[in-house]
């Protein structure tokens, strides 16, 4: 737990002197799937500015995915954005709404991002380990998806 809040601390500082939306969120998945090695795929899912009931790929650090755009009726990120609330799915093979991105997938945590209070993306992480995340990586990717909702806030 001492890694991520570190790592926390870490994201906090970027957030403080990021350029753009875009470098803050880069670095963020960059950096945390360089340092959690479980972590094998992460990116950022944004709702599109012209159609809220889509959202569109950002930056993601892993290998590139067909799902640049995924309707929120559709997939675990859909029921992130749906629920308002972090969704851990322990087995993607047991759950019908996973929208298979990689074979090696085994296991998915979406972390909805707030912007005044409204859901407006997520954070997307997947990991090759079954039962990858604990309530220690909600929390950890929770407090990311709220630094990330501040730094839109400051500036909107």
């Amino acid at each position: 737990m001492s890694q991520l809040r570190g790592l926390l601390a870490e994201i906090e500082r970027l957030a403080d002197c990021s350029p753009s939306i875009i470098r803050l969120q880069q670095t963020i998945a960059d950096i945390i799937a360089k340092k959690i090695a479980r972590y094998n795929w992460v990116g950022f899912y944004m709702l599109d500015s012209e159609d809220a009931s889509v959202l569109v790929l950002g930056p993601f650090h892993g290998e590139p995915t067909p799902h640049v755009r995924i309707p929120v009726t559709r997939g675990i990120c859909g029921a992130a954005v749906v629920l308002g609330q972090t969704v851990i799915v322990e087995d993607v093979a047991s759950d019908p709404r996973y929208l298979a991105c990689s074979v090696n997938t085994k296991s998915e945590i979406v972390t909805p991002i707030r912007v005044h209070g409204l859901v407006v993306g997520e954070i997307d992480v997947d990991s090759h380990a079954p039962n990858a995340f604990q309530s220690e990586d909600r929390k950890f990717l929770e407090q990311c998806a709220g630094v990330v909702g501040q730094y839109v806030e400051r500036f909107s």
